[in-house]
């Protein structure tokens, strides 16, 4: 039985706990935290609260520390964990630069014990399916892709602090970073970035990107946004092959050819899981959980989200002027 102990029972957090409860092997222990929301929760899922990371190991069997707190306390956390001899998993980003993940990860392979980073997207149908497509050339080579990643301004984050880029890394690091983790993880590190921003009368943060990267003769262009706008979440694909475009229309993923009629994949998830947060009901969680905790079982890293994606990833983001 793999026990484990969750930093933050807000949003995430109840996310997390909600997907363990659905894999065997595993159970939820306790819980860090100091908010109203740890506070309650905690109380509600009948489990002892600490204050500290090292409070809650020192008085609980713990294997496993699940990192689901804001983005600037990531690395606090993460680092407590591991110092404590605990595998980790953290929520996206692991850290705000490459320099402190590879400070992380060297310190996590130090102590003997592994770390993930919850990058959900890889865990999805419809990108499984993108990485088969690309692998096999069932389509032929790629040739162009777009994909676009838009929300209404946010408005849940506590305290102001995803609009602090020392604090949350904008919209680069916390909404880009889902696309350019399944780019990198399709095509590599690209040969070249270009990057161009907007933002609006008074607005201390760009509020729109869009970016091109080119591999060989590849180009793929994303589009990513917090907009003074009440539009709905918008997460789309494309990818142009040789001899189909497959399109990601944030419903349905269809391969359109000459010839042959459209086609919808199979994308549906087996199991969906209510989230509570701006995420229907859905499997991506459980599939992430139920592989981290078989990677935990082992001792092993993970081949999803390995360390020189997470650091790539974080490089290429370092580079952006917001």
């Amino acid at each position: 039985m793999i026990r484990i102990g969750l930093v933050g029972a807000g949003g995430m957090g109840t996310v997390h706990r909600s997907n363990y409860a659905h894999i065997e092997g595993c159970e939820v222990v306790a819980v860090v935290g100091t908010s109203p929301k740890d506070h309650e929760n905690a109380a509600a899922w009948n489990l002892p609260l600490y204050e500290t990371i090292p409070a809650m190991v020192a008085a609980q069997k713990i294997d496993l520390v699940d990192v689901c707190t804001p983005t600037f306390l990531h690395k606090q956390h993460v680092v407590e964990s591991l110092l404590s001899g605990k595998h980790t998993i953290t929520e996206k980003p692991v850290a705000l630069s490459a320099e402190d993940a590879r400070a992380m990860f060297a310190l996590a392979e130090e102590k003997g014990v592994q770390l993930y980073v919850a990058q959900v997207l890889q865990f999805t149908k419809e990108v499984e399916l993108l990485h088969r497509l690309v692998t096999t050339g069932v389509y032929g080579k790629p040739l162009d892709a777009y994909f676009e990643r838009l929300s209404a301004c946010p408005q849940w984050a506590q305290g102001g602090w995803l609009f602090d880029k020392s604090k949350s890394g904008l919209v680069p690091f916390d909404l880009h970073i889902h696309d350019l983790d399944v780019i990198v993880s399709l095509f590599g590190k690209p040969d070249q970035v270009k990057v161009t921003s907007c933002r609006g009368e008074g607005k201390d943060y760009a509020e729109q990107y869009r970016f091109a990267y080119t591999f060989g003769k590849l180009n793929v262009v994303a589009e990513a946004g917090w907009l003074n706008a009440d539009i709905p979440f918008t997460a789309r694909w494309r990818v142009y092959f040789e001899n189909a475009m497959v399109v990601n229309d944030g419903t349905q993923v269809t391969v359109y050819q000459f010839g042959e009629p459209p086609h919808v994949f199979d994308t549906e998830d087996e199991v969906k899981i209510p989230t509570g947060i701006n995420v229907p009901p859905t499997g991506w969680y459980l599939t992430e959980l139920r592989h981290f905790i078989e990677c935990v079982k082992e001792n092993q890293p993970s081949p999803r989200v390995p360390k020189e994606q997470v650091l790539t990833v974080l490089g290429i983001l370092e580079q952006v002027d917001a």
